[in-house]
């Protein structure tokens, strides 16, 4: 999905967003049916499930995050965060209902349903995107002078630094949980639920505590404590509780990192270019993600 921030920007910027979001969601939900056809080679599904359902959430995500900042000024951080904590409430309902659709239907029914639905929901949705700025033609296919501006260069850096810390605890806290402190399987999804629910919290407080604070030190202030929230909660103990405080806090800050950074963007550099610049910071969040993964990983497996 990061990789493909650029072409989903330039798109964003040169056809209607209801159509760039139908196709994505054509592309998610036609990649998790196919996806339930294959067999247990694992590359299939890295084709299907993770690059070709990963392009068309990027056409889905990028429109979505940019389009309020078009139509927003004061309460430009809270809109966003209201519609960032979307993936909030799905993560919050879809990650139990997908447990139980496999344990009820089996693996390959859980993804044909839940394609269905992704292709359901996003095309009802797209219906009501709307540009604010008016789609023109360019001669140049993208416009990159953002990349010569060292205030870009320094936010591309931190993003790659952030995004390599920031999924650790989605992919391995309940892994953490099940390994080395011997709690349940189902122990280990609810943490996964309640960053999600805290998540949600977090995204639309985060937005309207930057009406105070300001954008930028409240983005900071979220890193911060998110951090925090692992160096002091999580790794020094092992018990059932501190892994618990530590999905909620993480849950509540971790937001502020995918909600106000699309509205720093058009604080800085205007909404003439803000989908192609957000397209252009998830490349960082890309390369942030494939070094923090598979090395958090290993570093647990070590544990």
């Amino acid at each position: 999905m990061n990789l493909f921030g650029i072409p989903s920007g330039i798109l964003c910027e040169r056809f209607d967003s209801r159509l760039v979001t139908f196709v994505g969601g054509l592309i998610m939900g036609l990649a998790l049916i196919v996806a339930s056809f294959c067999d247990t080679h694992v590359w299939k599904l890295l084709i299907t499930q993770g690059f070709v359902f990963g392009v068309g959430a990027s056409l889905v995500f990028i429109p979505a995050v940019s389009m309020p900042a078009q139509w927003f000024t004061g309460n430009r951080a809270l809109a966003v965060g209201i519609v960032v904590a979307g993936s909030g409430i799905g993560g919050l309902w879809l990650t139990p209902a997908t447990d139980h659709m496999i344990s009820g239907l089996g693996t390959a029914w859980a993804l044909r349903i839940t394609g269905i639905i992704v292709f359901a929901v996003n095309s009802v949705a797209s219906l009501f995107m709307r540009n604010r700025l008016v789609v023109q033609r360019r001669e140049k296919i993208a416009d990159l002078s953002v990349l010569k501006d060292w205030r870009f260069l320094f936010i591309f850096g931190g993003g790659i630094c952030g995004t390599t810390a920031y999924f650790t605890p989605l992919f391995l806290l309940p892994s953490f949980a099940i390994e080395v402190l011997g709690k349940s399987n189902s122990f280990g999804t609810n943490l996964i639920t309640i960053i999600n629910a805290a998540s949600t919290v977090g995204r639309v407080g985060t937005g309207q505590v930057a009406k105070s604070l300001g954008n930028i030190n409240t983005l900071s202030l979220c890193t911060l404590l998110a951090s925090l929230s692992v160096l002091v909660l999580w790794l020094p103990f092992e018990t059932g509780g501190t892994v618990v405080a530590s999905a909620i806090v993480y849950g509540l800050f971790c937001g502020g990192f995918i909600g106000l950074v699309p509205v720093v963007m058009a604080e800085i550099w205007g909404i003439q270019r803000i989908a192609t610049i957000i397209g252009l910071l998830y490349v960082a969040n890309f390369i942030g993600t494939m070094i923090g993964a598979p090395s958090s990983g290993a570093l647990l497996d070590s544990v």
